[in-house]
């Protein structure tokens, strides 16, 4: 979906496929059929943006067969789809039954997420509608935080100035800019906006920046407009952001918020758990550590790293922090200029909600993938964009 904002740019509205589990090409062909295009249509629109997420062995496939490429981009035209931006922080094993701490490998320390993330940045620039010239990676925050010292982050710079060079010669080649976005996420080594700035800066590249995940931004109760004011006084661009509203608890100490939230504690994903004290910001890395007893202090609000559906908030004494996705859009793309050009929609999350909240049916899975980019939309046009056709 594409808005026209009114300093006559153009920005994009997509939503991310990593709520589909697909490792392999002809899991992400099917995708496309199965789930992306329904969505298109309960919209009414001839095009939808999707932030398509290949796994490691289908970035692969398509590197190395041009013809499987072509397929790819024929196939997204057939169906109506396009693709602006590519979610490159999972690597593999997204849609296995247990994801928790395995997300965060290969960081960026390793060799293959160099690799990974070069392939997605040609990919893309392969992929890209005609008339766009413009695509964005989000990408792992550097590592998970336990194993990160000097000499990591010290690697980690060195690979990503080489992608960065790596992005260079792609432009000259195909004349498509690709940037790079790390998405801060707690627990990890760039855990806020705060924690980017300084490795960002040392890298001194404007095809870096940062994918601003306004759950991530809310859990680690940021504030939208110091963080984003931060950034632009460092000079960070933001070359994506993703929209998800993290779970909220008001009064955790009660006995039936906490029954609430372990409703949500499940085996899947990691759900990081914080709350702002006196002495500053606490966490857990799991929402079920945090009910343990005396794990955290309840006498403050909890947010836990939950992607709940935009448009349907928790039932009370729970919520979800869609209020703080409403004040960073508007402060991303309601100004003057956008800050970033690129949106995505990204809960990844249906199928671990609890179990009388999840979607029975694939129809009812894209009714709710519409529901959100409806709302989306209509923040947009909230804010002065224009829809275009």
């Amino acid at each position: 979906m594409r808005f026209r904002h009114p300093d006559g740019s153009t920005v994009h509205l997509s939503y991310c496929t990593n709520v589909h589990p697909a490792e392999t090409l002809d899991g992400v062909l099917a995708q496309l059929r199965d789930h992306c295009e329904p969505v298109r249509k309960r919209l009414g629109r001839d095009r939808l943006g999707i932030g398509l997420w290949l796994a490691k062995d289908a970035a692969r496939a398509l590197v190395t067969d041009p013809a499987a490429l072509r397929g790819l981009r024929a196939e997204l035209d057939r169906r109506g789809l396009e693709a602006v931006t590519l979610n490159g922080f999972p690597y593999e094993g997204f849609g296995a039954d247990e994801v928790k701490y395995r997300v965060y490998r290969p960081d960026w320390t390793e060799p293959p997420r160099l690799a990974h993330t070069s392939d997605l940045a040609r990919l893309l620039a392969a992929l890209l509608p005609d008339d766009v010239s413009e695509g964005s990676v989000s990408t792992l925050p550097l590592a998970w935080r336990t194993r990160f010292d000097e000499q990591a982050a010290a690697t980690a710079r060195t690979a990503l100035t080489t992608l960065a060079e790596r992005l260079d010669a792609l432009q000259e080649l195909t004349g498509k800019s690709i940037r790079i976005a790390l998405e801060p996420e707690p627990g990890c080594t760039v855990e806020t906006t705060a924690d980017a700035i300084g490795p960002l800066t040392a890298i001194a590249d404007n095809r870096i920046g940062i994918c601003i995940d306004t759950c991530h931004l809310a859990t680690s109760f940021e504030e939208p407009g110091p963080a984003l004011d931060a950034l632009a006084t460092a000079g960070i661009t933001i070359p994506k952001a993703q929209l998800s509203a993290a779970l909220h608890a008001e009064h955790p100490h009660l006995p039936d918020v906490r029954d609430a939230l372990a409703a949500f504690a499940e085996p899947r994903f990691l759900h990081q758990t914080r709350t702002r004290t006196a002495a500053g910001l606490r966490g857990t890395d799991d929402l079920h550590e945090a009910l343990a007893a005396d794990a955290l202090p309840d006498g403050a609000p909890w947010r836990a790293h939950f992607h709940v559906p935009l448009h349907a908030p928790p039932a009370p004494p729970l919520t979800s922090t869609l209020p703080v996705l409403q004040d960073t859009l508007a402060r991303l793309v309601g100004g003057p200029t956008p800050l970033t050009h690129h949106l995505e929609v990204e809960t990844y999350t249906w199928q671990a909600l609890p179990a009388e909240l999840r979607p029975r049916s694939r129809a009812q899975l894209a009714d709710g993938i519409a529901a959100e980019l409806t709302l989306a939309r209509d923040l947009l046009t909230e804010l002065g964009l224009k829809e275009l056709p």
